[in-house]
């Protein structure tokens, strides 16, 4: 199994460049695929580089609950996020990560 990556250590720039990537969101029914849809500075935090959001749309079916999920992109790696739906996207449903 892929070791997960430090959620502190990660910036917007980390995600910037993977704007409309593929990611793979394991649930319990299995993977999930995703597709980083936006990436949002969310405002000084603290944390160092700024908080940021992250909205991922999944294809449309079932809504998967508000949970941490391991995402999974190739050069990324393996992130245990805390996901949110958020509301129908066109194509699917999306889901919010915020970083703060």
């Amino acid at each position: 199994m892929a070791e997960t990556v430090d959620l502190a250590a990660l910036r917007i720039e980390d995600f910037a460049p993977h704007l409309d990537a593929a990611f793979q969101m394991q649930t319990a029914a299995g993977p999930l695929p995703l597709k980083l849809a936006k990436v949002d500075p969310a405002g000084n935090s603290g944390r160092p580089g700024g908080a940021f959001s992250l909205i991922f749309v999944s294809p449309a079916g079932p809504w998967q609950p508000q949970a941490i999920y391991p995402v999974s992109h190739p050069v990324l790696g393996v992130i245990e996020m805390f996901l949110v739906p958020v509301g129908p996207a066109p194509g699917g449903n999306s889901y919010q990560a915020i970083f703060t």
